[in-house]
């Protein structure tokens, strides 16, 4: 630990942003499963899915009543979660450095919304995954996002939405059926719905870069790791699981093996001087 504080520290010291990308692992230490857990599959009719063959645009397209009814399910699992001591402490680091302007930016792969609970602002938490709390139009009529109606009830394991849920999952602007925001396996990050440009120069410019639970099995928490690390930032790995984030970071800032909920809370404490 001492390690990793004096050069967290030391990164500090240079110019340049302050990045926190988390990953599932900081969720699962509040009760929530894994996206590839067992708890994801799902099961429609005689059919169990896999979430990557539920979770895309292609079976949203063929049974779009089916993958609302797993989204509301989860959304309510997520809304049973409390934050834990990991997501208190990045937002307190947040707050410790709002004197150095817009220098921090959380950037989280989790849906759940636990860091906007803990307190992480809405302009410095970038959700590159989307937010289970938000819907937009599944025709694209705009870019806008809403939030899912307060009468959208959570689902039990299998329930069916029901049509009084359905008159509701709709788009605002347009009228037509209402799709999660969320970004499915066989779609493509982009800047207006999950913040791809915006992330990619805020890691291109790092001087630190702490990565939270992730076990790097998606493209754009590599890319700011990549570009971090080109950029010469020191990298941090905190994962009780070993991961290849943790063999770039065991050359730079340092490997922490052990719950983000243990770690980060001394940590940051020791980082901010708080």
């Amino acid at each position: 630990m001492d390690t990793v504080v004096a050069a967290c520290r030391s990164a500090l010291e240079r110019p340049g942003t302050v990045i926190v990308l988390t990953g599932a692992g900081v969720s699962a230490e509040s009760g929530i499963p894994t996206f590839r857990g067992a708890d994801g599959y799902w099961t429609v009719g005689t059919k169990e899915y896999h979430p990557q063959e539920l979770a895309t645009l292609q079976s949203f397209a063929a049974m779009p009543w089916d993958v609302w009814a797993w989204y509301l399910y989860r959304r309510g699992v997520c809304r049973a979660a409390s934050p834990n001591d990991g997501h208190y402490a990045i937002a307190r680091w947040d707050d410790a450095m709002k004197s150095s302007g817009d220098r921090f930016a959380l950037v989280t792969q989790n849906i759940d919304g636990l860091h906007r609970r803990a307190g992480s602002p809405a302009a410095r938490t970038f959700a590159i995954h989307g937010e289970l709390e938000q819907m937009r139009c599944a025709t694209e009529c705009c870019l806008d996002r809403w939030p899912i109606p307060p009468g959208v009830p959570a689902l039990a394991r299998g329930e069916r939405v029901n049509d009084a849920t359905k008159a509701l999952l709709v788009c605002p602007s347009c009228g037509e059926m209402a799709r999660p925001h969320v970004l499915w396996f066989d779609e493509a990050y982009d800047e207006p719905r999950f913040h791809l440009d915006t992330v990619r120069e805020l890691a291109s410019s790092a001087a630190l870069c702490v990565v939270v639970g992730t076990s790097a099995q998606t493209n754009l928490p590599w890319q700011v790791v990549m570009l971090a690390a080109r950029n010469s930032a020191t990298i941090v790995d905190i994962n009780p699981i070993a991961n290849p984030f943790g063999d770039i970071a065991a050359r730079s800032g340092g490997v922490i093996r052990a719950p983000s909920a243990v770690v980060l809370p001394g940590l940051v404490d020791q980082i901010t001087g708080r």
